[in-house]
């Protein structure tokens, strides 16, 4: 009952929860219980009050983070997937998780026209991703350097170089910080105006380099020139890393695949389907050309795992016990099929543009080149830019956020829900 109300309300309900929503929150501050709660109490507290307190992320008019909605039948799919309740380490544990992970695998990895046997890891989100492709990068960097960082781990090993974009996105210095490639020893390639590297600017590349590409600059949208960068780089024994965090699915767009050309290059890809697909949360995806390393760095071995001749899910991924996101993964994909994520790429990018459209007509100014889902806006000051997004925030009608763009603060838009209409935009 609940949720089926939360559902039919969600068009019209504030974007982001009313102080008196917020206020009542505090019917969950109290002692633990000495006793068993009634359940439909417990449902009641919930429904009552947990949902005039959430964000309406999942609504046509949440443009905020790189927040993507979901698809009725995604969130049916995920409540089956709830009840089983399902582990997917391993086989033996979940048979239906191992078969639909080996399906989504290979889906995605045609999708997007990524080179054959390439494998992929299902784990919460983009920044567990990355963490997963740069330990099997760091691995397989050191390894060609005779040291095995599985046996003797990072103290002492042969240095290698990582060379990323001034703009990469923060869960990537994340990501080399928890794996002892802390940013103070990063290079910085210089970007130009939109936050792309810049070809000739790219600092030396050889055999010992990470070089971190971005499909997707999380402000501006735009894509590093795949292409240019790896004529520099083929050759040299480099391993290439692409963050395309909601920007990998332009791969399924006839009409945006020029923005992503050259990056099948890359030895490893880092993606999240609860952004531009639409699907429930969390659902991240790494993915690897050589599964051996990928597998590697992810390793784990005692005598009551049980491996089987069939997909076990943890030899991809940190985490043994995880819940099996595959399963409305699978039914995201299944329900879309090929020309329904290019179509919806391809109407995520049609209203930003629009958005774009319209707020240039109402006297802003748009910033970045809306090349993708991302719209950059600002006033005619700084003051007059801040006091127009907390205006919008507090408005309850949508729900923007904020950013630094060249110094200056802007008005970030992220065109990510697929149930946003042109009529929520005029709105």
């Amino acid at each position: 009952m609940y949720a089926y109300k939360y559902i039919d309300s969600l068009h019209d309900k504030n974007v982001f929860p009313s102080d008196e929503a917020i206020a009542g929150l505090d019917v969950f501050d109290e002692p633990m219980p000495d006793t068993p709660s009634s359940p439909s109490g417990i449902l009641h507290q919930l429904g009552q009050f947990g949902s005039a307190a959430t964000v309406a992320q999942s609504g046509g008019k949440y443009f905020g983070f790189v927040n993507g909605g979901y698809f009725p039948v995604l969130v049916a799919s995920k409540w089956i997937s709830d009840l089983w309740d399902q582990n997917s380490a391993l086989y033996v544990m979940s048979p239906v998780a191992s078969k639909l992970e080996e399906i989504c695998e290979k889906w995605i990895v045609d999708l997007l026209g990524l080179p054959s046997g390439t494998a992929a890891g299902f784990v919460s989100g983009l920044s567990t991703a990355i963490i997963c492709a740069l330990a099997a990068a760091r691995n397989e960097l050191l390894l060609k350097q005779n040291w095995d960082v599985n046996q003797d781990g990072p103290f002492g090993a042969p240095p290698i170089r990582v060379v990323l974009g001034e703009q990469a996105h923060s869960s990537v210095f994340k990501a080399l910080s928890l794996l002892g490639l802390g940013r103070n020893r990063v290079e910085l390639a210089p970007v130009d105006d939109q936050g792309r590297i810049i070809p000739e600017k790219l600092p030396r590349i050889d055999s010992n380099t990470l070089l971190i590409l971005q499909a997707g600059n999380v402000n501006s949208g735009a894509f590093d020139p795949f292409e240019e960068i790896f004529e520099i780089a083929k050759e040299t024994g480099a391993w290439v890393h692409i963050d395309g965090a909601f920007g990998l699915w332009a791969a399924a767009s006839k009409n945006k695949y020029c923005l992503i050309k050259g990056f099948e290059q890359a030895d490893s890809w880092s993606v999240d389907a609860h952004k531009t697909l639409n699907a429930p949360y969390d659902c991240g995806i790494v993915l690897c050309k050589r599964r051996s390393a990928l597998v590697n760095s992810m390793q784990a071995s005692a005598s009551y795992i049980q491996y089987s001749k069939y997909r076990d899910g943890m030899l991809y991924t940190p985490e043994m016990s995880r819940r099996a996101r595959s399963i409305e993964l699978w039914a995201t994909l299944k329900f879309l099929g090929k020309k329904g994520v290019g179509a919806l790429v391809d109407a995520l990018c049609d209203n930003a543009r629009y958005f774009a459209e319209k707020l240039n007509e109402n006297g802003f100014t748009v910033v970045n080149d809306v090349v993708f889902n991302q719209v950059l806006v600002k006033c005619e000051t700084d003051d007059l830019t801040n006091a127009t997004l907390e205006n919008i925030q507090s408005s309850g009608c949508c729900w923007c956020g904020g950013a630094k763009w060249h110094g200056q603060p802007v008005i970030r838009i992220s065109v990510c829900s697929w149930q946003t209409t042109p009529k929520d935009i005029d709105e």
